[in-house]
């Protein structure tokens, strides 16, 4: 209760009106109050005094707690955008998932209807040949038939006729037919694999997938994840702790803390691209990090100018430009290579001692009408 704003209350004790207050017990206490052995040698306030004081103090707690409220419900407003952006997310990863399913299906069904059509012909091919067999054959069963009627007629005929009829009965054999049945083997041996082998053509491997969670707002995504281009205008995206802020920043989606790595970049026409890795506790909000102690090893490209990243820059004179970058990454050795992959010619190495997981680093900015990508391929 507010010690001023009870100067109409009445003591329980005295039914006097409550016109102090007792430091020492935190009560109001009334003028008879003061005199009593109760509240001998305590501290006494007028009621307004006391009020006044614990004003300011409640004043003084309650700036940190409207700015903590303020704190909170930014956060709270984060944590609803984050949830309604993991329901958009969900949405689109499952359609995507049924896309590319749908498309493994179709491919499995029309490989399907294609060999139990090449069996069918096989079937059809091969019914046809001992149908006509058949009809064969019963024709020379009937024709046989005769010959045994006739051949019984020369047993009462004279000898040279005889071996006539015989001679004739000898040239009838039975006729042998290879490859009749159904080759079996041709089409159910290794079936699976040679419908796998076949798939190869329809399913690429990429050895570096986009995490589309640390996008800048800038960056539009390939729905498979393998490419990126920047954009003028600015998406709502939630600002989750992995996200870069501003500029055209993108890692790849998995870490590597040991053995070796590569990937090819086509770069294109971009003007501007920066490629590298970066260490996983790499900043990411405010001002882009850029050397080897902030965390980050880069070679940049500026209009045909290329620099690696290291403090300070170091120019690189190489005048060729490249539709392709490759990155090759040998994390034990501490060495972070750039290449042409056309002709394997070097472009830079950085050689560093990590001590943590590095994930694949990738800028892409360009100011043009025509919007270039980055893409992430398979070396060669």
């Amino acid at each position: 209760i507010d010690p001023s704003s009870i100067t109409s209350f009445l003591c329980h004790l005295h039914k006097e009106k409550l016109k102090l207050f007792c430091l020492d017990d935190q009560a109001p206490v009334c003028l008879v109050c003061q005199t009593s052995e109760t509240h001998e040698n305590h501290k006494l306030r007028p009621v307004q005094e006391a009020g006044k004081k614990y004003k300011e103090e409640l004043r003084t707690t309650l700036n940190p707690l409207q700015e903590k409220l303020e704190v909170f419900t930014k956060v709270k407003k984060t944590w609803e955008e984050i949830a309604e952006h993991i329901k958009v997310q969900f949405t689109n990863t499952e359609r995507q998932i049924k896309e590319q399913f749908e498309k493994l299906h179709q491919f499995l069904k029309d490989e399907e209807e294609a060999r139990i059509a090449e069996l069918r012909e096989e079937e059809e091919h091969k019914s046809d040949i001992m149908k006509k067999k058949i009809e064969k054959m019963t024709q020379e069963i009937s024709s046989l038939s005769g010959t045994i009627r006739a051949i019984e007629r020369e047993l009462g005929a004279e000898d040279v006729s005889f071996l006539y009829s015989m001679f004739y009965v000898f040239l009838i054999s039975e006729e042998e037919v290879p490859g009749a049945l159904i080759n079996v083997a041709k089409h159910l041996g290794n079936l699976k694999y040679r419908v796998w082998e076949k798939m190869l053509d329809i399913v690429q491997y990429t050895p570096v997938l986009l995490d589309p969670n640390t996008a800048s707002s800038k960056l539009i995504v390939s729905e498979d994840l393998t490419s990126m281009r920047y954009s003028y205008e600015t998406r709502w995206l939630p600002e989750n702790p992995e996200r870069f802020k501003g500029f055209g920043c993108i890692l790849g989606s998995e870490g590597f803390g040991s053995g070796k790595h590569s990937w090819d970049v086509h770069v294109g026409e971009t003007y501007f691209w920066c490629l590298g890795v970066v260490k996983a506790s790499v900043k990411r909000k405010g001002g882009i990090p850029q050397y080897p102690a902030e965390g980050v090893w880069s070679v940049v490209q500026y209009e045909g100018e290329y620099t690696a990243e290291t403090s300070p820059p170091t120019p690189l004179r190489w005048r060729r430009k490249p539709q392709k970058m490759r990155v090759q990454l040998d994390w034990d050795r501490g060495e972070l290579s750039f290449s042409d992959p056309s002709d394997n010619t070097h472009l830079y190495t950085f050689t560093h001692r990590f001590t943590e997981k590095v994930f694949p680093f990738f800028i892409s900015v360009n100011p043009a009408v025509t919007l270039y990508y980055l893409k992430i391929k398979h070396p060669n």
